[in-house]
């Protein structure tokens, strides 16, 4: 038997598990791409990561306990807030990516605000983060949220010292009043070294498919490394509260960070499997009046593969 007949006889089943796993390779894959203007920048820097096999066959496993997680919340009504803050190029993105890749987008979705618009500027701050709060049921991750205030707004000027402020004396409260109202809200920090980032920025920069992650404010913020650290001291010392205590997630190995991040948010509420009803296919119907027209070729998606 040739390999091509070998291929196609293998089962159905084989193939779209091989698919599913493809897809997080497809990202694995982008994630280890160097050009190679940086290649010989990157062999001198040591990285050590866990080895492959371990991350996916982990990876895998932890999401399909956040689909239980997410059968849990959904099924007692309960509602969950995590916010994911963290310099540029920390890893924020990729670890929601992993989160949200296997769960329902319906109960679990992402916020990611843009820049607030100016009639948002005139509202009150916490104003248009509100609607997005969740109803019994959801889980809602902020890709950055509220935090942006005492981060990049008061780094790059675009709120004065009043206005920070004004956001360290309500923040606690705001957040208390989440908690009251039976928000769980999670507040995780990735943290990563001022080597690590400027190492991603060299990739983004001379790598054409992830240039756009790349913007001014990235490149400032480069600059202001010292400032961003200072303002991140004082949000910390500020806004660790009990009721929602900051989380930092070492982030120089994205690959582990993803998996301690998965880890610990599974931990957080003690859920359990939910109960479901047998499904059963239904049999189609068939109308023996029913007669299927042949569509024009034209309108087909041409075979190139």
């Amino acid at each position: 038997m040739t390999e091509q007949n070998r291929t196609e006889t293998r089962s159905w089943l084989e193939i779209e598990l091989e698919d599913d796993m493809d897809e997080e390779l497809e990202q694995a894959v982008d994630d280890a791409r160097v050009p190679p203007e940086l290649r010989a920048l990157l062999e001198k820097h040591e990285k050590s990561t866990i080895d492959r096999h371990t991350y996916f066959k982990e990876l895998m496993r932890l999401q399909g306990e956040l689909v239980k997680l997410q059968d849990w919340v959904q099924y007692n009504g309960l509602k969950m807030v995590v916010l994911f803050e963290g310099r540029d190029s920390a890893g924020k993105g990729g670890a929601i990516k992993r989160v949200t890749q296997r769960v329902n987008p319906r109960i679990c979705r992402v916020v990611a605000l843009p820049a607030p618009s100016d009639r948002e500027k005139t509202q009150w701050y916490f104003q248009r983060y509100v609607p997005h709060l969740p109803a019994a049921g959801e889980i809602v991750l902020f890709d950055r949220s509220w935090y942006n205030r005492a981060g990049v707004e008061r780094v790059m000027g675009f709120a004065n010292e009043a206005q920070v402020e004004e956001f360290f004396r309500d923040v606690p409260e705001f957040e208390r009043m989440l908690v009251r109202s039976g928000i769980i809200l999670v507040k995780y920090w990735f943290s990563i070294t001022d080597e690590e980032q400027q190492l991603r920025f060299l990739t983004r920069i001379h790598d054409p498919i992830k240039q756009w992650k790349l913007s001014p404010m990235d490149l400032q913020s480069r600059i202001r490394w010292e400032q961003y650290t200072i303002a991140k001291e004082e949000m910390f010392a500020r806004t660790n509260i009990p009721e929602a205590p900051w989380l930092i997630v070492q982030g120089n190995d994205k690959k582990r960070a993803r998996l301690n991040l998965i880890s610990h948010l599974l931990s957080v509420i003690p859920y359990e499997e939910v109960p479901h009803e047998p499904v059963a296919l239904p049999n189609r119907v068939f109308n023996p009046n029913y007669e299927r027209h042949t569509l024009p070729p034209e309108l087909f998606v041409p075979q190139r593969y």
